[in-house]
């Protein structure tokens, strides 16, 4: 099994256990975006329309920002003071999405996928474990065999 890239996202390369593990303050030290955590919600001005409110909330849940931005208008009509309120307050606390918020595209698809369905990321790094756990106990099991020391002798006494 050969790895392209690097980083957290590739399952190719070696694991960096540190990499998604979260800092003071709860921001992940990932080498795509030091300092920021990928789980959270942010607003996403460079896709909103107004604050970037409704876009990042839909990047969060893993929708399109139109539906995002038609439930907030039916909101709008039917909720107008609450829905102006909650939008505000969503734009005053909700920070910015920074532009360099994932390493890789590989890494953003892990985490929209543990985003949206947690579930079968998890059973997907499962067995992606347990396959490595089956071909490691293979190589074991050849590497402490006799044939395998038998081998290594004969190889030794070539040269």
């Amino acid at each position: 099994m050969s790895g392209t890239g690097s980083g957290p996202g590739n399952w190719n390369t070696g694991w960096n256990p540190g990499a998604w593990r979260p800092q003071a303050g709860g921001a992940s030290s990932g080498p795509g975006a030091p300092g920021w955590d990928r789980t959270r919600i942010y607003r996403d001005p460079a896709r909103g329309w107004i604050a970037g409110v409704c876009a990042g909330i839909a990047d969060h849940l893993g929708v399109e920002p139109i539906l995002m931005r038609l439930v907030a208008v039916l909101c709008l009509i039917f909720f107008v003071l609450p829905t102006i309120v909650a939008y505000v307050a969503f734009a005053l606390v909700l920070k910015p999405r920074p532009p360099a918020l994932f390493a890789s595209a590989d890494e953003e698809s892990f985490f929209r996928g543990l985003r949206s369905d947690p579930g079968s990321t998890l059973r997907g790094i499962r067995e992606r474990f347990g396959r490595l756990e089956r071909r490691l106990a293979r190589a074991e099991a050849l590497v402490t065999s006799d044939e395998f020391d038998l081998r290594r002798r004969f190889r030794d006494l070539d040269r």
